[in-house]
């Protein structure tokens, strides 16, 4: 079902039909919409990378944010963490299969934002 706004009996706009949870967008992009989210998956797709190496990869962002980033991404399925018994212990994060899923999306809209970008220069 979609909402739409309708003038009711007194000329006022009104919506209709309208969502009572997240609709299927919504839910997706609260899931990889977050600032340095989208980033972090696409450096994941070509393997394991430790956390420190993944913090260069995502320049400007911070290790504080990259580790909420990934926490979420890990509570959500979409990558997992190992601890690697390394002399100091590091972390690797590797994404998942369900992450994998989301890869095409973030490919398609890397394209799209190259485009947009020639557009508006």
């Amino acid at each position: 079902m979609r909402a739409k706004v309708i003038e009711n009996e007194n000329g006022r706009r009104v919506a209709v039909e309208v969502c009572t949870e997240p609709c299927a967008i919504e839910r997706g992009m609260r899931i990889i919409g977050g600032k340095w989210t989208g980033s972090i998956l696409y450096h994941l797709k070509d393997g394991p990378v430790r956390f420190n190496d993944l913090a260069r990869m995502v320049g400007g962002a911070s290790k504080k944010m990259i580790t909420e980033r990934l926490r979420h991404l890990e509570d959500h399925g979409m990558i997992k963490r190992e601890v690697v018994a390394t002399s100091p212990v590091s972390v690797e994060y590797e994404i998942t299969d369900f992450g994998s899923t989301a890869i095409c999306i973030l490919d398609e809209l890397r394209q799209w934002s190259e485009k947009v970008r020639f557009q508006t220069e």
